[in-house]
């Protein structure tokens, strides 16, 4: 009888051991965002991914203002069957520069390629955005992993805010630069980079677990119009709505670049989140151009030298991770996964 009931209770712990198995604790992931067509559907790959938990989503300007980002915040989570999760809205201007860039020329007029969804039904947090990130990564110190997807202007008030905020952050994953191709907002700079050059450099300086995902590598991620057809009939549930916003997109790509496709961006960073596998990376100080021609110019120092003689404006500076190569194949496929859930 005793070995019966042994033999029962092994095979439900070996039961519960598989069950867990298959359920790995998620990673909680805070969205700093300005969505966005590409922001959209970057957000869509977060909350259908199973190892991940979305703890909150904060706004930033950008692709639109700060007004319009939060609602369509509120909006894409409702849209994701996630009206709970926070919305914590940030400010409406840089550190330290008086108008913000605002795309509304890339995302239509109202940052979903003018497909004038219906308001949504939840509001914003009472806190700042900054307030929201802070209070969460002391909440889960080391747990947290934030994707930035616009300025960096909250990261920025966070650890101006609180210094300890560089510690408790689990990861900083960061959509931005342009190392090592042009830039899309004039030769030398990203747009988000471009949108806060004096938060991102302070970011970049500050010792958190940073990696950074920039243009050179999200551009060689694009849809065409099958990829985006592909989606649309997929029956998954944001399909039509993908690609009913993504058409605008399209036209923009094809009158700015002469390209008949769309470059995945916001969901390539998301993608090094989900599986860095697919990207190497090189570690080394980046520092960003603040002044003069080359504002938002980001400038990774290589580590080709031994020692620099004498001190320079890289010298001593914390490292973060750069992505260098990316296999566009697999981020695409990865993608294409997420965005056909049904």
């Amino acid at each position: 009888m005793v070995g019966e009931e042994t033999m029962d209770r092994s095979a439900d712990l070996m039961a519960e051991y598989v069950e867990v198995s298959k359920n790995p604790a998620r990673k909680r992931v805070i969205i700093d965002t300005d969505p966005g067509i590409d922001d959209m559907m970057a957000i869509f790959m977060a909350f259908e991914a199973p190892g991940i938990e979305v703890i909150g989503l904060t706004t930033i300007f950008g692709n639109v203002d700060i007004d319009l980002a939060t609602k369509n915040a509120l909006h894409l989570c409702e849209m994701t069957g996630h009206p709970e999760i926070p919305v914590a809205e940030g400010p409406s201007e840089p550190l330290k520069r008086v108008k913000p860039r605002i795309a509304y020329f890339v995302h239509g007029s109202d940052g979903l390629g003018n497909t004038f969804q219906a308001n949504p039904k939840g509001q914003k947090s009472s806190k700042s955005a900054a307030d929201f990130l802070l209070e969460k990564v002391a909440e889960f110190p080391g747990e947290v992993t934030v994707v930035a997807l616009g300025p960096l202007t909250n990261i920025a008030l966070a650890i101006q805010k609180d210094p300890n905020f560089v510690k408790n952050i689990g990861q900083l994953v960061v959509l931005g630069g342009a190392f090592n191709a042009s830039g899309n907002v004039n030769p030398a700079a990203e747009a988000n980079i471009f949108g806060d050059p004096e938060a991102a450099d302070l970011v970049f300086t500050s010792g958190m677990d940073t990696l950074v995902i920039g243009i050179s590598l999200t551009t060689q991620v694009i849809f065409n119009d099958q990829d985006l057809s592909e989606i649309r009939d997929s029956g998954g549930k944001y399909g039509k709505y993908i690609y009913d916003c993504c058409r605008f997109y399209h036209d923009f790509h094809l009158e700015s670049d002469h390209f008949d496709g769309i470059f995945l961006h916001d969901p390539t960073c998301m993608a090094a989140l989900l599986d860095p596998s697919l990207f190497t990376y090189r570690k080394g100080a980046v520092r960003v151009e603040t002044e003069g021609l080359c504002v938002g110019y980001t400038l990774l120092d290589m580590g080709l030298k031994n020692s620099w003689v004498g001190k320079n404006h890289w010298t001593g500076v914390p490292l973060i991770d750069v992505g260098m190569t990316v296999d566009a194949d697999g981020v695409r496929s990865l993608v294409k996964k997420l965005l056909c859930s049904p």
